[in-house]
Order: C-alpha cells, then structure tokens, then sequence
C-alpha cells in the first residue's frame, strides 16, 4: 500500500506533489529549478544553529521587520518554484498574511544552515537560486566546517559580492540590519553524529 497517491511529478503540479509528500512523511519539500529537494525536519545542532541566530536577530531588527522559520519564499513568474529558508527576514505584516510564499523582492535576509549530509553541488544549486529570485542577501552557515558566507548583490542570477569567515569571526549584516552576528557560540557537528541527520 502506498502512503503517497501515486502523482508524477510534472510542470504545473510540482507544488501539489511537494504539499503530498510532506503531508505523507513529514520531510521538509522545496522544488528548486524545477526539481524536487527533500530534507529531514532540522534536529540537534542544526536547530540548535538557527536558535541561537535567531535569539541575535530578534531584538535588533529595524521595526517593521521580523524574524520567521517555516516560511517560503517564491521564484518570481514560476508557479512551481520556491525555498524554504531555515531562517528569513520579512515585512511583519507577514503575520496577517493568508499566502503560503513570500515575495523574493520581500526578503531582507534569508539563512541557510548547511546539513550534515548535504552535497556541494546542492548546496551551490540552492546559493543560486536565491540570486535568481532576487534575494537581497542570504546568509549560509556550514556547521560542518565551522565556517560562513554572505552573499549580497544579486544581479545576472549571481551574487555580486560574498564575504567567506569561520566560526569565531562577526558576520558583518549590511544595512537595514546593521548588526554584526556573533559566531564564538555557533554548534559545530559533531564526529560521534549520524550521518545523513541534520
């Protein structure tokens, strides 16, 4: 017996079958440059990441801003494609809002904390993505290596500028932010994890 109705992923029903799949396992579904990612729900130090960021980000926001988990975020003009951010930056109106994804052009900041088990040429394909979409500045923390990249200026479907440090080093966040997030504390994976866990 099947959990998930038997649907074949095509143009114009990729949404439909990424709400399926969630709804049946319980996995986290993104369709990014028209392909479905799955990720398992965050656990541990990865989760343990995005809250200790997010406790930095909260009270220094500009007003008007907020801080949200669990929110997507659109591909401009493409009824198929979205992410889902572990971390990002919205208008706080966004808290009356009946849409399901956020406007690209909306996104203060979107956070990315790499995965124990993700790939390089994964994690390049979503860094992309959010260029294309217009994404003013996203931040990605690799917990794997103890290091961070900050991509700001997206233009041509590429960031124009990337500032790269490790954990220990200020992430210096542009304007509206004007907050340097502190990395000293930041979880790293540990040897002793399960491979393929978050």
């Amino acid at each position: 017996m099947s959990v998930v109705p038997l649907l074949r992923p095509r143009p114009g029903n990729l949404r439909e079958v990424a709400e399926k799949i969630e709804e049946a396992t319980g996995l986290r579904v993104q369709i990014l440059g028209g392909s479905l990612v799955m990720s398992p729900t965050p656990r541990g130090k990865h989760a343990g990441v995005i809250r200790r960021l997010r406790a930095q980000l909260d009270p220094a926001l500009p007003d008007g801003l907020a801080v949200y988990e669990v929110s997507s975020v659109a591909m401009p003009d493409d009824p198929d494609d979205y992410a889902t951010p572990d971390l990002i930056v919205l208008p706080d109106a966004w808290d009356d809002d009946d849409n399901w994804l956020a406007d690209a052009a909306d996104v203060g900041l979107a956070v990315e904390v790499i995965s124990r088990s993700e790939k390089a040429r994964g994690i390049t394909q979503k860094n992309d993505w959010y260029a294309v979409a217009g994404v003013a500045v996203l931040l990605v923390i690799d917990p794997r290596h103890g290091t961070w990249a900050l991509h700001t200026g997206p233009r041509d479907g590429a960031y124009q500028d990337m500032a790269r440090g490790k954990y220990g080093e200020e992430i210096p966040l542009p304007v509206p932010f004007s907050l340097d997030l502190a990395t000293d504390d930041l979880p790293l994976y540990g040897v002793g994890a399960t491979p393929g866990r978050h």
